[in-house]
Parts: structure tokens; sequence; C-alpha cells
């Protein structure tokens, strides 16, 4: 049996508890879902360094999941736009069953090998693509036809899963099994092996966006400011870096459609937006590398 199947010893008798000792084994158990990233985390070391070359040369971030995988994949794709400017046709996520199993249970599609190949075929996957593969059990027939796909396309493959020996860690090209054991609730691997997945997938597409110059520091610095808050968050970041007023700070931001990296530059360096502009082409989107030229 999987050990994500497995019933847990440490709750045998869970349905008799009283409500505080219930909300603590739910808690304490997501421990062992940082433990498990980072026991990994050499192999997670080692997918980041492969995927960032192919990525800076014009790849996509293609992830493959089925149910809470699947979901948890959706979910980091589409964060990456607001939070780093990421191109959306940069960031595709495949979910089994399709967009609607986003939002209603498809359990069965899950167990078709042969569509999870032709639905990463549709997106025409090319060798500096990125695929991720998630499946808790590690052995999802939706996703393993995916990876199938991406090999034979010559993407660099990533896979996840929550069990040791799983084929789609082996299988991919870098593996990475966060051994989270057994749940709480039995099999219910949307607790503890998915906060685990959502961890991973978190720090590999992160390091990704630092790698290719979306921070400054620790800085957000490439954010879309779609809406009022994240607006007010790049006149706080600009003013924070530069030391400008809240007016300065906002006057530039106006001039460049509130692109912090671009006002940053303008401000510290004491040019035109669109000289920073110009800097920040020249340096590959590096506000470090623009300040320093």
């Amino acid at each position: 049996m999987l050990k994500t199947e497995t019933p847990s010893r440490r709750h045998p008798e869970l349905d008799t508890y009283p409500v505080e000792q219930l909300v603590a084994a739910f808690v304490d158990d997501q421990f062992w879902a940082v433990e498990a990233v980072r026991l990994a985390s050499p192999h997670i070391r080692a997918a980041v360094t492969a995927a960032l070359p192919r990525i800076a040369a014009g790849g996509r971030l293609l992830y493959v999941g089925a149910g809470t995988s699947g979901r948890l994949g959706v979910l980091d794709s589409v964060e990456l736009n607001p939070t780093f400017s990421w191109p959306p046709e940069r960031a595709v996520a495949l979910l089994a069953g399709g967009q609607g199993a986003m939002f209603t249970a498809v359990e069965g599609a899950e167990d078709d090998l042969e569509q999870g190949g032709l639905d990463l075929l549709t997106l025409q996957p090319q060798p500096d693509d990125v695929v991720i593969l998630l499946a808790a059990s590690g052995a999802t027939p939706y996703v393993l036809g995916a990876l199938r796909a991406a090999r034979e396309a010559g993407a660099l493959t990533i896979g996840i899963a929550n069990n040791p020996g799983a084929p789609v860690a082996l299988k991919a090209e870098y593996g990475i099994v966060l051994d989270t054991g057994a749940e709480v609730i039995s099999g219910s691997t949307r607790l503890k092996a998915g906060t685990a997945q959502k961890i991973t997938l978190n720090t590999i597409s992160s390091a990704l966006m630092v790698g290719l110059h979306k921070t400054y520091g620790n800085l957000m610095v490439d954010l879309k400011p779609t809406n009022a808050k994240l607006i007010l968050r790049a006149v706080r970041l600009t003013m924070h870096a530069t030391g400008a007023d809240e007016a300065q700070a906002r006057a530039v931001l106006e001039q460049c459609q509130f692109h912090v990296k671009v006002a940053m530059v303008a401000l510290l360096k004491k040019i035109t937006t669109d000289q920073a502009q110009a800097l920040l082409a020249g340096a590959n989107g590096s506000v470090r590398a623009a300040l320093a030229a």
C-alpha cells in the first residue's frame, strides 16, 4: 500500500477527539510537509538549476496534474502574472478533466493515460519548455501519459510525487519525492501531501523568477499592479527602495505605467523613465546591473 494511502497510526480514533485535539492533530501534522520538502531540497535545487537556462531562453512552464495536485499546478501558474508580470502564455496548466475540473471533481479523468499525452501535445511542447508533473501517488495515468509525451518532445521534465519509488519521479529527468507519509485522514492527500507540493511549487517558480531578475534584493519589483492594493504596493516598494517620498514615487510610476523596476532606476540614477527602460533592456531586466551601468 502507498504511504499516502496507509491509515495513520497516530490517530486511529480521530472521530472521538474533542475539537481542541482534532484541530491540533490537523495542524501539527502539517509540520511533516515542511520536513519532507526540506529533505527533498537537493533534488529541488537540481531541478531549478536545470530549468533556469531553458526558461531564460524563452521556454514555458507547463504544469500537469489531476485532482488536488492539478489544482495546485493551476494555482502556481496563474499567480506568476500578477506577482512577476510573467506572460500567461508562458505558464500553462493542464488539469485532468479540463478547466471544469478546477471547480467540480472529475475523478475518472485521471485514469486516462492517452488523454494526458494528447492534452500535452496540444501545447506543442518545445525543448526549452519545462514540464512539471504532479501526482501524490506518483502513478496517475493521465500524468504519466503527459510525461511520456513531454520526454518524446525533448522538453525538460520535473516529476513531483509523495511516495518513494513513484513512477512519475523515476521516469522524469528530475524527480522530487516529498515523503509525507500517512495522512491524518487516510488517503486524503489534499492535506499534508498537498501542502508539501504547494511549498515545492512556490520554491521552484519563485527561485526561477528571482534568477530571471524579477526581484531586486527581496523586493517584488516586477509585479503587475492591476488593482488598488497592488498600486499602493508599487508606490510603497518604490519609496522603500529609493528613499523618495510618496508624491515623487507616484509621479515617476505614473510615467512608466507603474513599472516599479523602471521607476526605481529612474529615481536612483536621476534619469528619465525612457532612459531607465533602455538601461534595463540592456541589462536583461536586472535592476542591479542597470544601476551599475
